[in-house]
């Protein structure tokens, strides 16, 4: 519920409510501790870590936002760390797919793949590339920006139903 209510206002407000992703991680650190003592607790506090761990870097490239990198550490809140893996793999695949149909859909392949050359060079060269090129900050008005909790939902969704396959 957590990641479909965020993917809906995110596609609505294109923000993620800090009070929505403050819920879920409350929920997750509470329903694990419950459920399994101290170790359902440090479970949580892992999954939150690994989370933010991936998603910190990619906040302070300005390539995700802050809503983005807080939604997942409320999904390893609820999840741990294994699950929370799985989801964000399953995540960066749904990602790359929603952005390719975007970048095609919208004629910027050639932009696109320029962009990622000038990406990797400024990476290389230990700068952030939003610097040198304000299209590539996420916060910026002109950037091409995709609400990245659709595939975050659409990831859980996926683990979820693998793990669990309905069997009527």
């Amino acid at each position: 519920m957590l990641v479909l209510a965020a993917a809906v206002f995110d596609l609505r407000y294109r923000r993620i409510p800090n009070w929505l992703v403050l819920a879920g991680l409350l929920a997750g650190l509470a329903v694990n501790t419950w459920l399994a003592g101290w170790s359902g607790l440090r479970l949580s506090g892992l999954g939150i870590g690994l989370a933010f761990l991936v998603y910190i870097p990619l906040y302070a490239l300005r390539a995700m936002g802050a809503g983005d990198a807080k939604l997942m550490a409320a999904v390893g809140a609820l999840t741990g760390p294994g699950p929370w893996l799985l989801i964000f793999f399953a995540t960066a695949l749904v990602g790359g797919v929603l952005a390719l149909l975007f970048v095609v859909s919208k004629g910027r392949v050639r932009t696109t793949l320029s962009n990622v050359a000038f990406m990797l060079r400024e990476l290389a060269c230990f700068r952030p590339p939003y610097a040198r090129n304000p299209e590539l900050d996420v916060r910026d008005a002109r950037a091409a920006r995709l609400p990245h909790s659709v595939s975050v939902a659409v990831g859980c969704i996926i683990v979820v139903l693998s793990a669990h396959p309905y069997r009527g």
